[in-house]
This record gives C-alpha cells, sequence and structure tokens, in this order.
C-alpha cells in the first residue's frame, strides 16, 4: 500500500520488529551498553537476543543506556524525508529527554527540505503503551487519515494509554531511583511487590504495594478494570508485556477472565525489550490498554 506520508518510531515500543515493519512503520534503535560492549536493542529479530541479555544480569553485569542523539536523528531522519513527509512519533519524555532531540533535530532538516512536512510527537508513553499509540496511528493512516489528524488524535489521546504494572524483583527500580532505596529493601526481604502506573507526564509512580503475587495479581487486575475503557465491553488492542517471566504473565491474563471470557486469545503476551528491562529488570508484569485520563 502507498501512503501520503512516513510514519516512524522508536525501538522502545516493544513490539517485535516484525510486526512493526509489516505494518510499514520505519524504526529508530536504541542502544544498550553492558560490559563495555554496545549492543542494539533488538525487538525480537534475534531469538537469542533476550536470552542473553538476561544471562549477563543473572551474571552480575549492569546494563546501561542512552538517549539518541541529535545527530543519529538527523540521519535517520533525513533518509526518510528523502521519500516523503514524515510523522515522527517519539519515546515519552517522561522516560527520556531523546525527544528534545528529535526536535532539534527536525528543525534542522526542516531549513534543508523546506517541501517536507516534519511532524514529531511526544507520546508520554512506554514500552508497548508506546506500541500501541503507534499502531493506532497507523490504523488511522491505513484508513486514509492525514498526518495533521494524526497528529491531532495523538495529543487528545496519549493520556488516554494506561500502563499498570508491577514487579516481583525491584533491583532494577531501586537502582534508578523509581522506587526509593528503604522501600526496595524492605519489599526485597518482605517479597512485597510495588504496584505502578505512569502519570500523565509519563512518570512512573509507585503507588501501593502487594504482598504477594497474586494479591498483585488481583489488585493489578482490579485497577485495570477500574479504568479500562467501557468496561467488560472494551474492543481495543490490549496488551501484557513481561520481563523475563512468562508464566507471571500468563496467570496474569487468566485473572481477567471472569471479565473477558475471550481473554486467553484476545489479550496478547509480548516480551519486555532490553531498554526498558535494562530499568526494570527481570519479574516485572505490565499491562496496556485504552482508558480512561491518567492521574497526574
Amino acid at each position: 500500500m502507498k501512503y501520503n506520508f512516513i510514519l516512524s518510531c522508536e525501538s522502545t515500543v516493544d513490539l517485535p520488529y516484525e510486526y512493526i515493519s509489516g505494518r510499514d512503520i520505519s524504526v529508530i534503535f536504541y542502544n544498550y551498553v553492558i560490559d563495555g560492549e554496545e549492543y542494539v536493542d533488538d525487538m525480537g529479530r534475534d531469538p537469542k537476543a533476550l536470552e542473553n541479555f538476561y544471562s549477563m544480569i543473572k551474571a552480575g553485569s549492569l546494563p546501561s543506556t542512552s538517549q539518541i542523539n541529535t545527530f543519529r536523528y538527523e540521519e535517520y531522519f533525513e533518509e526518510l524525508l528523502k521519500k516523503g513527509d514524515l510523522l515522527h512519533i517519539a519515546f515519552g519524555t517522561g522516560m527520556t529527554p531523546s525527544y528534545n532531540n528529535a526536535v532539534e533535530a527536525a528543525e534542522k532538516l526542516r531549513e534543508k527540505y523546506p517541501e517536507r512536512k516534519i511532524i514529531v510527537v511526544d507520546s508520554l508513553c512506554s514500552c508497548v503503551g508506546y506500541g500501541i499509540f503507534v499502531d493506532s496511528a497507523a490504523d488511522m493512516r491505513d484508513k486514509g487519515a492525514s498526518m495533521e489528524e494524526i497528529e491531532k488524535w495523538l495529543y487528545d489521546s496519549r493520556y488516554n494509554v494506561q500502563h499498570q504494572f508491577f514487579s516481583t524483583d525491584v533491583t532494577m527500580f531501586k537502582r534508578s531511583g523509581r522506587v526509593s532505596g528503604p522501600i526496595g529493601t524492605i519489599a526485597s526481604v518482605l517479597g512485597i511487590c510495588p504496584i505502578m502506573r505512569l502519570n500523565k507526564a509519563g512518570q512512573i509512580i509507585n503507588y501501593t504495594k502487594a504482598r504477594s503475587k497474586k494479591i498483585a495479581i488481583k489488585m493489578t487486575v482490579d485497577e485495570v478494570m477500574a479504568h479500562i475503557r467501557d468496561g467488560k465491553n472494551y474492543d481495543d488492542k490490549f496488551y501484557i508485556a513481561h520481563s523475563n517471566c512468562i508464566e507471571l504473565a500468563k496467570e496474569t491474563r487468566r485473572a481477567f477472565l471472569p471479565y473477558f471470557p475471550d481473554a486467553e486469545e484476545r489479550i496478547k503476551i509480548v516480551n519486555i525489550g532490553t531498554i526498558i528491562a535494562s530499568h526494570c529488570g527481570e519479574g516485572t508484569v505490565a499491562l496496556f490498554f485504552y482508558g480512561d485520563e491518567r492521574i497526574a
């Protein structure tokens, strides 16, 4: 299918590259570093990449990530602009300042390519929440919406992309400061699971806790059902992502059966990618869906 513009995103959408590329969405990739060696955020292209990533973490290595700089955005955008106008949906500023570099690159290229339109949108989303947001933009594109119509919808709807998650291992959250040191230590000793969400600024809020995995699942399911659009009649995109804890993700999905009898088919399970996993570590289960407006 031929489109009037190019839709673009970043690898932290955490949907498989095969799916994203199959939807004619261009991707710029983040990198991470472990033990001095740099790796590309793989998006499932190499089936061994995640396995190797977690093996290194279990061996005691700590990954680090960095923003995409202006030069890399400029190179990436320029190749796309040679083909047409560009709508780039960026990883949320609550997670990274990369968006500002994307905006700077776009400004430079507007001077070089005055005949082209370049729109850069701050998604205020992360992980598969970011993924479903981009996927919905592709749905609109496929139905003939213009760049400007999609841009308006993105700004009108980004607070409705809900991110609810819990973790059974807070080691990485402690390291990143998203869970405080004392709380993280207590959680580790007592097996407490922090329950978190993204706020309107796209930042992680640790808003309550559970004393076991089963309670964490129940509390998370209750929170989802309190905020999901149309309740039991919800018929939009719904994903569960996990960081190396597939059985916990499946158990979480089964907990939705009383609300959605077809949950096993309609709620998709995917992996959290290496960039997000560098900050959450193993044992995180995250749920993404459209709902009411996020809390500030």
